[in-house]
């Protein structure tokens, strides 16, 4: 079913948005490559810790979607979550960044 894609492609897309803005004003990767990944990475797994343990407490519930892909990386814990993290730090970066040079 193509709508198990639509989740996906939307965080792509999105992600996608979020490149050119920062390769336009370097603000993250074209700015800093070591410090953009390294920022990123701690704030995605402070997140995926926080979804694993909203998960086991029965907090967050990640029910099958039509919009979703069936592929879970942990019980409750779907692929596209990942992508959702990185959109979600990857903006707050840009933002920072890009308000902190105003």
């Amino acid at each position: 079913m193509i709508e198990q894609w639509y989740y996906l492609f939307t965080l792509v897309l999105s992600i996608s948005g979020l490149l050119i803005i920062d390769s336009r004003y370097r603000l993250a990767f074209w700015y800093d490559k070591k410090r953009a990944t390294t920022t990123i990475g701690i704030t995605m797994l402070v997140f995926i810790i926080w979804d694993i343990l909203g998960i086991a407490f029965g907090i967050f519930h990640h029910g099958g979607s039509l919009y979703t892909l069936p592929i879970r990386l942990l019980p409750e814990f779907p692929l596209e979550e990942l992508f959702f993290l990185f959109l979600l730090c990857y903006v707050t970066l840009l933002l920072y960044t890009g308000s902190k040079r105003l």
